[in-house]
Formats: C-alpha cells, sequence, structure tokens
C-alpha cells in the first residue's frame, strides 16, 4: 500500500511529461525545456513556466547535491500540481551546495496558491532522491513507464 504523499507524485507525473537523455547546455536551456514541455502537454504557457522557475531559482538554486535539483514555481490559474522529470545527457552546473552538475531534475509547479500540499510534495520528492537506489534507479531507466513506477514506489524508512 502506497503512502499517500508517493501517490501524489505519481498522480502529477504525467508519462509525456518524462525526458530522458534531453540535451541542455544550462539552467536557462532546461527551464525553456520545461516551459515547451508543460505548453504542449498541459496547455500551460512556456513564459509563464519559464518565468516561475527562474523567479524562484533567484531565491536561491534549487539544486539538493548529488546531482539532483527540484525546481518549483507557482503557475496563476492552475488547479493542481503538476510535475516533469529530466535526465540529461551531460549534467549541466546549477549552483547546488555540493556544486555538484545536476542530472536529474523534477520540474514542480504549484497553484498560486498553494501551501501545505506542495511542501509535502517537494519533502517527499527529496526524500526519494536522497535513496542512493532511487537515484541509481532513475540514472539507467530506459522508459518513462519505468521512471513513474520508481516514483511510485514506497518509501522504505
Amino acid at each position: 500500500m502506497a503512502s499517500l504523499c508517493m501517490s501524489l507524485i505519481s498522480q502529477l507525473l504525467a508519462p509525456e511529461n518524462i525526458v530522458l537523455d534531453l540535451d541542455a547546455s544550462s539552467k536557462k536551456r532546461i527551464f525553456e525545456h520545461a516551459g515547451v514541455l508543460f505548453e504542449n502537454n498541459q496547455g500551460i504557457a512556456r513564459s509563464a513556466v519559464f518565468d516561475s522557475l527562474f523567479a524562484r531559482e533567484k531565491l536561491g538554486s534549487t539544486g539538493l547535491g548529488r546531482g539532483i535539483a527540484i525546481p518549483h514555481g507557482r503557475i496563476k490559474g492552475l488547479s493542481e500540481a503538476r510535475g516533469a522529470f529530466l535526465r540529461l545527457t551531460t549534467p549541466v552546473p546549477f549552483d547546488s551546495p555540493d556544486s555538484e552538475p545536476v542530472a536529474l531534475l523534477f520540474v514542480l509547479l504549484v497553484p498560486e496558491q498553494a501551501t501545505e500540499q506542495h511542501l509535502q510534495i517537494l519533502s517527499e520528492l527529496a526524500e526519494r532522491f536522497s535513496e542512493r537506489s532511487c537515484r541509481d534507479a532513475l540514472m539507467v531507466a530506459d522508459s518513462a513507464d519505468a521512471i513513474v513506477r520508481i516514483f511510485a514506489e514506497v518509501v522504505h524508512h
């Protein structure tokens, strides 16, 4: 039985929002790609996505260390949280605490008024990414479905 939080991640991550082996040279390019992804798949304006992610990043890097980042932002008019998972072919500098470049990113968009739920999602993501087995699995997964399954697994404490 998966916990409520785990199903939260699975629910907000649509398979079409998973990109494996994205070739992006910078944080800016990653945010641009995320914008196009959300616009094409969920109808959220790419400029709104880009501006929201960039504004949040200016407050401090969303890089967690160990090659992981969770860029996130609030979107006016969004009814529920949405996620995307990106795996880069070449890690990109992200001003992470450990200065390691980032290769795995979970992009999270939340409604403008979101509070508790999005903090819950962020902490659950951070927890998943802190597990080496999870990071290793995400690095070698060969399909969007495999990625969805990894995030849907129950966290064992």
